[in-house]
């Protein structure tokens, strides 16, 4: 039964995509920002859902159930970066797109103010390529995971699903599409997710007892970090790391381009009562599920804590309802790798100026989704690794630009090059030198995309908007 469960809602998705599809047009405004008509709801579901992809199902509850409770520092400090980021640049960004007629985000930050810096397009369209492929490939290795742990099927049939998935829905239904069935996928995983940890609440004899036996763990499960991190200073730092890790998501494209699909700027501050309230209470529960699982899957049993949650979800939950859980895992890891694979297919079509005839753009999707796929079947097996390193290179390089242009800043090319360039070095040697436990290193990538700006305005004059 939760086979046909699974089954039934891969179907649902594939008939919201069709039925997207059949309003979307070959114009590249409408197929890559969805003619910029989507609503606040629809806009911060998708957003949502995308932004909490596999990383957030397969990689972070992994973590949770590993550290337990110190893991808090990564979801608090995520989810206020993420909101100084919104209240202060996302409405500059759907402004400015609009602006400009800006179909990309790579398009935006390269002629951000009426510019035409073409080399920075082309580099950031490469970084960009080269991150959201790695993103994608870890989204395609996390459904794999999920359907080895939950149906025994074979390694590489989740990631192949995936881009099966991905290809019959966005292939010429365009960002509308993936926008859609994003939400419907962001409603499953809330229903699902609530009923799991309502599951585990009952099973452990209410909430005191709960409490109670995840205090039995170990005696630093539920320490909010002091004993873990050495200090309550060092705590502080691993948490602002992750405060810049939420910043970053002003960095990531297939995340932003969402925000210049909004129907009217003027509907920012509505669609952010939407996010943030979804994410904070998707947090919640994943952090209630996560840390439950520990209560109810030996640790010494299990080979790759990356498994925990669709090990669980057949350990605990009747037939119906853990096929329900399995989908929106699953839908977490499609409503992410969709948006990275379309942001792909924007870049390769639009940025890198591949001059694609307009009624064969759409052909792009598939393309890039079978690369993506092959990938996946070699990159390494640690989700959460793939998704921080990914998330990190592009929010060092894009964020800080993204930020002093939305400050009204007009950086001259060579100098917003530099800073690009700046941090994401910073931010690859900050993680060869396994400094990332300690601080992550968006923080220091970031820090220094912003000092190559400032230093830069002693030696060229710049203009403001």
């Amino acid at each position: 039964m939760d086979v046909i469960i699974f089954i039934a809602l891969l179907i649902l998705f594939l008939g919201i995509g069709y039925r997207a599809s059949t309003i979307t047009t070959y114009d590249s405004t409408d197929y890559l920002v969805a003619g910029r008509s989507i609503s606040p709801l629809l806009t911060a579901l998708s957003a949502s859902a995308s932004k909490y992809s596999g990383y957030m199902f397969v990689g972070l509850v992994g973590y949770i159930y590993h550290y337990g409770l110190s893991s808090v520092w990564i979801l608090l400090g995520f989810l206020f970066g993420d909101a100084l980021a919104f209240y202060t640049l996302h409405q500059k960004v759907r402004e400015e797109s609009e602006r400009i007629k800006a179909t990309t985000f790579i398009g935006l930050i390269s002629r951000w103010h009426h510019n035409d810096y073409t080399v920075l397009r082309l580099l950031l369209g490469l970084i960009a390529l080269i991150f959201l492929m790695t993103y994608a490939a870890a989204q395609f290795s996390a459904g794999s995971k999920t359907l080895y742990a939950a149906f025994n099927w074979h390694h590489h049939a989740g990631a192949t699903i995936c881009a099966i998935l991905i290809i019959a829905y966005c292939l010429k239904g365009g960002l509308r599409a993936s926008i859609w069935t994003d939400a419907a996928q962001a409603i499953i995983m809330f229903i699902a997710l609530t009923i799991l940890l309502t599951s585990i609440v009952n099973a452990s004899q209410g909430i005191g007892s709960f409490i109670h036996s995840l205090q039995q763990v170990s005696p630093s499960y539920l320490n909010l970090g002091t004993e873990r991190f050495g200090s309550l200073g060092a705590t502080a730092l691993f948490a602002l790391g992750w405060l810049f890790n939420g910043i970053g998501v002003s960095g990531q494209p297939h995340i932003m381009v969402r925000f210049m699909s909004l129907d009217r700027s003027e509907h920012m501050q509505r669609t952010g009562v939407y996010y943030f309230l979804w994410s904070t209470l998707f947090l919640l529960l994943i952090l209630g599920v996560s840390l439950g699982a520990r209560l109810f899957i030996d640790q010494s049993a299990m080979n790759d804590a990356e498994m925990a949650l669709p090990t669980l979800s057949q350990q605990l939950l009747p037939s119906i309802a853990s096929g329900l859980l399995i989908a929106a895992i699953f839908s977490a890891i499609i409503s992410t790798a969709d948006s990275l694979i379309l942001s792909c297919s924007a870049i390769v079509s639009e940025d890198l100026s591949c001059n694609i005839h307009r009624h064969h753009k759409y052909l792009m999707t598939g393309g890039v989704s079978i690369i993506a796929l092959c990938i996946s079947l070699f990159a390494p097996s640690n989700v959460f690794t793939l998704v921080v390193f990914s998330w990190s290179a592009l929010a060092s390089s894009m964020g800080p630009l993204v930020i002093v242009q939305a400050c009204g800043q007009r950086p001259p090319q060579w100098l917003a090059m530099t800073m690009v360039i700046g941090g994401l070095v910073t931010a690859l040697l900050w993680r060869l030198a396994d400094l990332s436990s300690h601080l992550y290193e968006a923080l220091p990538g970031i820090m220094m995309g912003l000092t190559i700006f400032y230093m830069g305005r002693l030696v060229t004059p710049l203009r403001k908007r």
